[in-house]
């Protein structure tokens, strides 16, 4: 193949994909293809990438990626059928649709399902992922290192993927949310903005890292904050009067169910 990977759609999360493949290849290895002539131009200018056609870009590419969304790739795949050989390996991100949805198209072919989530775009991102019985070692591993510098990548019980997605993929809003009322606390108490948003959006970023790189329970964590009599444990009791911690459950179930709606 004269590219190793290939994108069709580079939008939001498939342009986040993109540039960081492209930042981990040589120049060169990488193909783009969109409806939209501004954005596969400025990846030309940018890094080089070659813009190939709808017709072109399936046979040209080891992987090729499929960066558009659900209710368009049924169409996508009628277009595209013919034009894929059997050994490049299929990589979709559509929301709700299966591997074995895909295998009725490409029946032969490899095929990894990701659900990235947008921290993609600054290299600090949680990309899950599934495969099929026919992609490689081999395969795997070149997948695995074109995509490292986007972030995490988590192998994936497919039929896990949906719930997980509305943690990971869903949970970058919820998070924003959380930091957006933070910095609006933090001006009412007479903080700048910016100095309010950069200190919430730090805080939060290192409590992830102190869960992540610690292994201990969050709330054994919490614990440690709160000093009995305190200040924490003033602002927890007032969370939990809110409803906090039931409300980011119940957002992550709706994300979940709407999933589910989806797929049907």
């Amino acid at each position: 193949m004269q590219y190793e990977f290939g994108f069709i759609g580079v939008g939001n999360m498939g342009g986040a994909l993109a540039e960081q493949v492209s930042k981990a290849l040589p120049k060169g290895k990488v193909a783009v293809c969109d409806l939209d002539d501004k954005k596969t131009a400025a990846f030309r200018e940018k890094y080089g990438d070659a813009v190939l056609s709808l017709d072109a870009i399936p046979s040209s590419c080891r992987f090729l990626v499929l960066g558009v969304k659900p209710q368009v790739l049924p169409g996508l795949l009628d277009k595209i059928a013919s034009l894929v050989p059997p050994s490049t390996v299929v990589v979709s991100m559509a929301a709700g649709i299966s591997i074995a949805a895909i295998e009725k198209t490409f029946a032969k072919n490899p095929i990894i399902r990701i659900m990235p989530n947008t921290p993609c775009a600054v290299g600090r991102g949680l990309i899950l992922y599934a495969k099929n019985a026919c992609v490689s070692d081999d395969a795997l591993d070149a997948f695995l290192s074109g995509f490292a510098g986007a972030g995490a990548l988590c192998p994936l019980a497919e039929d896990k993927i949906d719930a997980a997605s509305a943690v990971s993929g869903c949970g970058p809003a919820f998070a924003y949310l959380f930091v957006e009322a933070l910095a609006d606390a933090g001006v009412e108490c007479g903080l700048t903005r910016a100095d309010a948003q950069k200190f919430a959006a730090l805080m939060l970023e290192g409590s992830a890292k102190m869960v992540l790189e610690t292994g201990r329970h969050p709330g054994e964590l919490k614990d440690a904050v709160c000093s009995p009599g305190g200040t924490t444990i003033a602002g927890v009791r007032t969370l939990e009067e809110g409803g906090f911690r039931s409300a980011a459950m119940n957002a992550v179930r709706a994300a979940y169910q709407r999933t589910l709606e989806l797929k049907k």
